[in-house]
Formats: C-alpha cells, structure tokens, sequence
C-alpha cells in the first residue's frame, strides 16, 4: 500500500501541472491568510476605537435634562471573534453597529456586504473559503485519474499479478492524494494556530475547526479516489468529479439558501416598523403625563405612594411616565426581535438539513459556529445591546424622576431659569455602565459544533462505504 503511495506522489511530482496546482493553491491559501488577518485586525482595531470614542462621547456630555440624553442616544459596537481571520461567517452579512436611543429599536449598520458592490457576494478570499471550495478542486484535478490511469495503461492487470489487492490499490491512492491534501490544509491551519494562540480561550474551537477541515478534505480524497475506481475512463472520471463539486459546493448551498429564505421568509424592515407605529399607538404616548392610556398606571403610581394627586408625589410623575412607556415599547420590541429571530433559525436549520447533501455546508456550519461567526452569535449580541439599552434608558428615565422637579420639568419651555434647573450635573454620565459584549462560551460552541461535525462523520462512513464498493468492482474486475 505505502509502496503505491509513494509511486503515485513520485508520478505526481514529475508531472509539472500537479506542481502548478498546488503551489498555485498554497500560494493563494497564503494570501487569503495574511489578507483575512490583516483586515480582520483592522477591523478590530477600528470597532474598539468607535467604542472607546462612543463612550467618552457619551461621558463629556454637558450637564442636560436626562430625557434630552436619552434621545442622543450612544453607539455599541460588535466586538470581533478572534478566528473571524480564518472564518468570518455572516459577520460580512449583517451589521456591526447599533444606534441605541429611547423608545426605539434601531438596526444594525455597516455590514461590509451591505456597504460594497455586488461582485463581493460572489465569494471572499478566506481561508474557510479557500478549503471549502478550491481545495477539492485541486484534488479532483490530481486524483480523477488516479486508477482510470491505471486501468487505462494495463498497469491495473500487473498489479493484480504480483499479488496487490484492490483495498491495497486504492489504500495506496488514498494516502498519496490525502498528503497532498495536507500540504494543501497547511497554510490554513498555521493561519489557524495563530488566530487560535492570540486568545487562550479559542483552542478547543480552533482544534474542532482544524479536524472538521481534515475529516472534509479527506471525504474529497475517497470521493475522487472511488469515483475513479468506479469511472471507465479518465474523462468520465473528470466529469463525474466536477459534476460533484458543482453539486456539492456550489448548487446545494445556493440552492438550498433560497429555499431557506422562501420557506421561512422575514419581513422587511419598513414592515416591521410600520407594524411597531400601529401597535405602539395602542400604548399611548408616554411624552404626554395625561394620556389617557397612562390613566390605569396614574392610578397604581397614587397608590403607591399614598397620595391623591399627582402634584403631591415625592417623584417627578413624568419621569415615571418615561419609564413605564419604555418598559412597555421595550416589551413590544423584544417580541417582534424574538419573532424574526427564530425565522432567521429556522432558515438556519434549514441549512443544516441541506448539510445532508452537501459536506460543504456541513464543514461551514461547524466552522461559523467554531469561529463564533454564526447567526447565533449576531442575536446574541443584539439581545445584548437591547437588554443594555433598556437598562441606560431606565437609568435615565430614573434620574428624571428623581433629579428633575416637576414643577421646573412642566414650566422649562417658559421659564429660562426652569430649564437650568432642569439639567442634572455631567458627573451623572460618567457612573453609567459601558457596554460589554458577552460571546458563547467554549462549551457552548462545541455544542454548537456537534450538529455539522456529526453530518461530516457520516459522510465520511458514506465515503468510505463508496471506496469498499469500488473495491468490491475492481475485485470483479481482477477475476
């Protein structure tokens, strides 16, 4: 078996296209690495500074009345995952900015997609991208004719003579493209290694990302090799094999994402804003301390505080206000997020079913959701940025209840003096929480990992189980 192994690199190595295509290939796995690295920390670089400026922004704000500061509102940023270099995800898809403000619920801005030409949806030059798509190709093109050669030359029927086996044959081409594979996965996983050591913390993910790669290439290896143990031909072969690829790398994904989007569909933007008026009209408005629809809470708020008008409360009323009419926006925001969250997961496990006729989607789900470059970790850090934003505006609406009196607060847009007295002191931003954005922990990535690696095993066994049957056929052939 080894024998054959390294007759067959030997043959590869004096043939001057094999030297081409995998030098070309290293080459471009190379550059794909430096220039993903490169942009990805530019881009971290970037983001923590919009932050950093972002909060000192908020904190140097001059002494205001707290629910002016609610409407200027602050930015948060999407930190980005250290293996964003190897795999970035949907991370390019969606936005990586919030606008966060009162009695609203803005969405994400500047994803790189969405700020680009059209041409850039055609594909980034990544590593993942570089593995998933053109690896493959390049072992298509150095193994269909493998044992078609073989066949073809009647090198085949000498072998049968001096006792080699087909398993032994096939063994043989199998180990010989699979180290070529190797060479091929290298610079990806140095580029890898090095995402992976800059945070402790992403060994274990970049160790599952590295073998999910591994068990792909190789279930391209024992394609190639079976199919050309199956082929008549070379050209058969060759046409087989890249009928399989565009299938497998280009059909079923595309395919099955347009599906995905039709059967789960999510609706737009203007949509949802236009439903959020109509059914925030129905809370009322919480500008206005006589709405009527705020009459119910007047009365609980008296109550309360043992007090039979508004004007003897010990707490500025509209600052209550504030804070009830975002508790209950917040509360409508958080259900219509929720609802396009799960249509987005569904789409998802849509795409996890697809993963069954394509090992391409299944070794990219594993490597997004490695990478924390998934739809999960984007929800994730919107629900954050919600639940952070309804905090600072509580916070605020708080410090107008309690700082702001109610007689200056009703009289400041007559009274010049009354609406100094409305501002509270500058010292009052600077106690307020900054944002931290909280990713998936490692055990909840490996978890998240296990559906795709699970799909990549089976096609393995299904690998495995077309070379055993190839075998079987040249077994028949041989008698």
């Amino acid at each position: 078996m080894f024998r054959i192994a390294a007759e067959e690199l030997r043959l590869m190595a004096r043939t001057r296209a094999a030297w081409i295509g995998v030098i070309a290939l290293i080459l471009l796995s190379a550059v794909a690495a430096a220039t993903a690295a490169a942009h990805s920390a530019r881009e971290m670089t970037a983001r923590l500074e919009s932050q950093a400026a972002s909060d000192q922004a908020f904190e140097r704000q001059p002494d205001r009345h707290p629910h002016r500061v609610v409407h200027s509102g602050t930015y948060v940023h999407r930190p980005v995952s250290p293996l964003a270099a190897f795999e970035p995800g949907v991370d390019p898809f969606t936005g990586t900015t919030l606008f966060l403000e009162g009695h609203r619920q803005n969405s994400a801005t500047f994803g790189a997609m969405r700020e680009s030409s059209g041409l850039i949806r055609f594909g980034q030059l990544t590593p993942a991208f570089v593995l998933q798509a053109l690896a493959p190709l390049l072992l298509i093109f150095l193994g269909f004719s493998t044992v078609t050669r073989e066949r073809e030359t009647g090198a085949l029927r000498q072998l049968w003579l001096h006792g080699a086996r087909p398993t032994q044959v096939l063994g043989g081409k199998a180990i010989a493209l699979g180290g070529v594979a190797l060479v091929a996965l290298a610079p990806a996983m140095i580029a890898l290694t090095i995402a992976g050591a800059s945070a402790p913390a992403e060994a274990t993910s970049a160790g599952l990302i590295a073998l999910a790669y591994f068990t792909y290439l190789a279930i391209w290896v024992l394609i190639v090799v079976a199919v050309s143990a199956l082929s008549r031909s070379s050209r058969g072969a060759l046409i087989a094999l890249v009928a399989v690829w565009s299938v497998a790398v280009v059909l079923v994904p595309r395919g099955a994402a347009a599906f995905a989007a039709r059967a789960e569909q999510t609706p737009i933007r203007v949509e949802t804003d236009l439903l959020l008026a109509q059914e925030a009209r129905q809370i009322g408005d919480s500008h206005n301390p006589d709405d009527p629809f705020f009459a119910a809470f007047r009365a609980r708020t008296l109550a309360q505080y043992g007090v039979d008008r508004v004007e003897d409360l010990p707490v500025n009323y509209r600052g209550l206000v504030s804070a009830e009419g975002e508790a209950l926006t917040s509360g409508l925001f958080t259900r219509y997020a929720e609802r396009t969250a799960e249509r987005q997961r569904e789409q998802s496990r849509w795409m996890q079913f697809a993963s069954v006729l394509s090992p391409a989607l299944a070794v990219r789900q594993s490597s997004m959701a490695g990478a924390a470059t998934d739809l999960e970790n984007h929800v994730r850090f919107l629900e954050q940025a919600e639940a952070f934003r309804f905090d600072l505006i509580q916070r605020l609406n708080r410090l107008h209840a309690d700082e702001v009196r109610a007689e200056d607060d009703a009289g400041r847009s007559r009274d010049a003096g009354a609406e100094l007295r409305t501002r509270v002191t500058a010292d009052n931003w600077a106690h307020m929480p900054d944002f931290r954005f909280r990713p998936a922990t490692p055990q909840e990535r490996v978890t998240a990992m296990a559906p795709g690696l699970a799909v990549l095993f089976g096609w393995l066994l299904a690998a495995l189980g077309l070379v055993a049957l190839s075998a079987r056929r040249l077994q028949e052939d041989a008698q």
